[in-house]
């Protein structure tokens, strides 16, 4: 039986981000990028949103120029806008050879957000088409809120297809943007389609407000879609997208017709790391990559394992680059930081090598040693501290708690190259550090952000000496932005959380 090969689109970097609190640092995404398509081996990234800020745009030159070099720049996408041609400037700015228009397609956005005729927003999308043609731009196009035009307005999206279909297009692409759609839908819709357009190439993006995404991925694969769209933890938009672990495992086992070149070894590895840099942490009970997914931890399922592999389904563990384990413990131990840094399938260049080797030793003269479950939050704190100017230096700090008195802080701020001290009292350490802080900054006439999210983790399955990561969400006039600390002292990784902060702002 001849396989049809679909293609695998990762957005993690693009619509992933979009998950609430993450943002990843341009370091970050040039790794996870060249992880994605050399490791893991997916066809194509969406790696940002054109416009959105200057630190997008550095991300994506530094990309592009990784692309260019390894013969990737078809295979790196951008989310553009119809804009009368802004984002194609950007995109040229940028280096990109591909764009993925944001289009309507269903009536209802088209009427009651653009208030727009269906033929004045396809006379603009034909306009920004011809002009990314001239500007040597790739156009793939994305139908908006799709799933529900085919409910409401079909006869508005198979208008719209006619007239796209004629366009130099290379790709579209069908959003269940609300997550709506039941698996029988999605297989219905996408057949229509695939029936209606032969030998054009229809992308299928599923969302899991439902939890259905894995379900309709596989019914519109059923239907005949060209492509899909997946995310790295199912990250995304609030619950979030077609988890890529997931549906790679469906496809290798439920669809036997159907050809990808996804690396399942690679998926676990890679999953940790996108975890490590946005601290959106794992479910343990996640399939594929959870931490307890392939751990047996009754009796029962261990003498049975013994016994001609009872408890065994075909997603063995070393399918995914893992192993099976029977809740034992942490494996600790050290070993040389470049191989521990090779398994995590990152490769870091001699400055960043070191940076992390400086903060192991660091870190190690505070624990009696470091593990590997240490050292993604070890990478991560080190990228995300790239390019960070130290222009406001927590220099020392005293800290005390005592029972029967309120906690109080000391602490000896550097701004402008002047040295500050203040002492306050507060209902725990942190909140004793902060209120010293703030006199710091009231008597230099400054305000400060708001906190308003504090997260603690440590290493799954780790010990109470295990490294301490803080993730602080800090609110100002311009919105919310995250922090991260590390430190074997969680107050002390908040103090360092919050360092970063003073100088970001």
């Amino acid at each position: 039986m001849k396989k049809r090969f679909i293609e695998i689109m990762d957005t993690t970097l693009r619509d992933g981000e979009q998950t609430s609190g993450v943002s990843f640092t341009a370091s970050e995404k040039l790794a996870l990028a060249t992880l994605l398509l050399e490791e893991l081996k997916v066809d194509r990234i969406e790696v940002a949103s054109a416009r959105v800020s200057a630190g997008e745009l550095e991300s994506v030159k530094q990309i592009m120029s990784w692309a260019k070099e390894h013969d990737k720049t078809k295979s790196v996408e951008v989310l553009t806008f119809v804009d009368g041609g802004l984002s194609l400037k950007w995109m040229k700015e940028s280096g990109a050879k591909v764009q993925n228009l944001l289009t309507k397609g269903s009536l209802n956005h088209l009427t009651h957000q653009l208030r727009k005729s269906p033929a004045a927003h396809f006379e603009d999308i034909t306009n920004n088409v011809e002009q990314a043609m001239a500007m040597g731009i790739d156009t793939n196009v994305y139908l908006e809120d799709w799933s529900n035009g085919m409910r409401n307005s079909p006869e508005y999206v198979f208008e719209y297809l006619d007239m796209l279909t004629k366009l130099p297009v290379k790709r579209i692409m069908l959003p269940d943007t609300l997550g709506v759609l039941t698996p029988s839908e999605a297989g219905k819709y996408v057949k229509k389609i695939v029936d209606r357009y032969p030998g054009i190439h229809f992308d299928f993006h599923g969302h899991n407000d439902y939890d259905l995404s894995v379900a309709n991925v596989m019914e519109a694969l059923k239907g005949g879609c060209h492509g899909l769209h997946l995310t790295v933890n199912g990250m995304g938009e609030r619950a979030g997208n077609a988890p890529l672990a997931s549906a790679v495992a469906v496809i290798y086992d439920f669809l036997p017709d159907v050809e990808i070149a996804i690396d399942e070894t690679a998926l676990f590895k890679i999953s940790k790391l996108v975890s490590a840099f946005t601290g959106f942490r794992i479910p343990a009970n996640t399939p594929i990559v959870g931490d307890n997914v392939f751990t047996q931890t009754a009796g029962i399922h261990a003498d049975g394992d013994n016994k001609k592999n009872l408890y065994f389904n075909d997603l063995l563990p070393e399918r995914f680059g893992r192993k099976r384990k029977y809740a034992l413990g942490k494996t600790s131990g050290k070993a040389n930081i470049q191989k521990n840094v090779e398994e995590l399938g990152l490769t870091l260049n001699d400055e960043e090598l070191k940076k992390v080797t400086e903060r192991i030793i660091e870190l190690g003269d505070k624990k009696e040693h470091v593990t590997k479950e240490d050292l993604p939050y070890i990478i991560s704190d080190v990228l995300d501290s790239e390019g960070l100017q130290e222009k406001v230096k927590v220099n020392s700090y005293v800290l005390t708690h005592s029972k029967g008195l309120k906690p109080s802080t000391t602490i000896s701020v550097e701004m402008d190259g002047e040295q500050i001290e203040e002492n306050a009292q507060g209902d725990g350490q942190f909140d004793a550090f902060m209120n010293a802080l703030q006199k710091v900054y009231d008597r230099k006439n400054k305000k400060l952000p708001l906190l308003i999210d504090y997260a603690v983790r440590i290493p799954p399955g780790s010990n109470s000496d295990a490294l301490c990561e803080t993730i602080i969400t800090w609110q100002n006039g311009k919105g919310d932005f995250v922090t991260r600390g590390l430190d074997s002292d969680q107050t002390v990784s908040a103090i360092k959380a919050t360092e970063k902060m003073l100088n970001l702002i």
